[in-house]
């Protein structure tokens, strides 16, 4: 590890709660609210049957709307904490706190530059909505570290153990004036990590992030890594991820042994008035006791959960559905951000 006993915690490791903001009508949702909010009713249901939700909200009337929402499904009312400030959009894996934990359970909320994925969004509100947070006591006693350099919480994945997996075609775009080696310097002192590993290929489209590391492939516990495959020689996507899937056989944990790795199945292709929709089974989220599965509908829904299920073993699965989400580029992942247990 490094000097500072800081690190940044693998998703499977213990949560004090899940972290949204709720859509709305000045979100990018307003044309499709009702039906993405049948994804957020859905993903609120399954959350608080094994932890407690916080869910940011834009105001008052926000507010009881959605906990009569998630009244008739019976979410219970103390699984479920409501906060009320500004924001652009929901993708929370993003615009919400990279949390950093030490051994005597002290914690850093890491605030990156937001910008909107490279510029292509507004984002000020967004940018601002960790320091809301922490003005709104969510986070109790926890350090907050403003760090002015774009990275968001999908673009990198954390082993727990001082590895951080990310891509290059994102962070690239983030920082074009900088080289590979700065880039690493920074992961690494920002997030005190030991190893950054790279990714050179793999992209989806319909993808607003330049190919975030959560769309694509995910560390799992053991020195696994479950990864989106496509299998489909007609897809414009097969020869990328086949190159991808070939650099995650080559990369080694620590040890200097080879990763265990997860393929998962290739959804049929979506496509939504003539755009080609970002459907990845990479994009799940990690609770306490259980991985919750993003389903699109398609008959590789069950298998993709089959394979999650081995390389999480021990954990319930969970599909919800997220055919909705994918309108926006993004997936279950991508609208959540957990919370180290302790935290909140």
């Amino acid at each position: 590890m490094t000097d500072s006993t800081l690190r940044l915690p693998a998703e499977w490791e213990p949560q004090a709660a899940v972290l949204i903001a709720w859509p709305h009508a000045g979100t990018d949702w307003a044309d499709r609210l009702a039906d993405v909010e049948t994804t957020y009713v859905a993903l609120a249901a399954a959350i608080t049957r094994f932890q407690r939700l916080i869910v940011v909200v834009a105001d008052g009337d926000l507010r009881a709307h959605v906990q009569q929402q998630l009244d008739t499904v019976g979410v219970a009312k103390d699984q479920v904490r409501f906060v009320e400030l500004p924001y652009d959009d929901t993708w929370l894996r993003d615009s919400g706190p990279i949390t950093l934990r030490d051994a005597q359970g002290h914690f850093q909320l890491t605030d990156f530059r937001f910008t909107g994925w490279g510029g292509k969004f507004g984002a000020e509100q967004d940018d601002a909505l960790i320091g809301g947070l922490v003005d709104a006591g969510v986070f109790g006693k926890a350090g907050h570290k403003r760090i002015d350099w774009a990275l968001e919480g999908g673009g990198i994945e954390s082993d727990g153990e001082g590895t951080v997996l990310t891509t290059w075609r994102c962070l690239k775009q983030r920082h074009p004036e900088q080289s590979r080696e700065q880039m690493t310097a920074m992961l690494s002192q920002s997030l005190h990590a030991d190893r950054i590993l790279w990714l050179d290929y793999g992209y989806l489209e319909g993808d607003d992030t330049d190919a975030h590391i959560d769309t694509l492939a995910r560390f799992a516990p053991g020195d696994r890594i479950v990864f989106q495959a496509c299998d489909d020689r007609a897809d414009p996507h097969h020869d990328e991820l086949q190159r991808m899937a070939g650099e995650l056989a080559v990369l080694c944990n620590p040890q200097g042994k080879p990763y265990e790795l997860y393929p998962l199945p290739w959804a049929k292709p979506i496509v939504d008035e003539g755009r080609r929709l970002a459907a990845s089974y990479a994009n799940y989220l990690i609770v306490n006791g259980a991985v919750l599965i993003p389903a699109y509908g398609d008959a590789a829904d069950d298998e993709a959960a089959k394979v999650i299920a081995k390389a999480h073993p021990g954990r319930e699965v969970v599909q919800v559905p997220c055919r909705p989400l994918i309108w926006q580029n993004g997936s279950l992942h991508c609208i959540t951000m957990q919370l180290p247990a302790g935290l909140a």
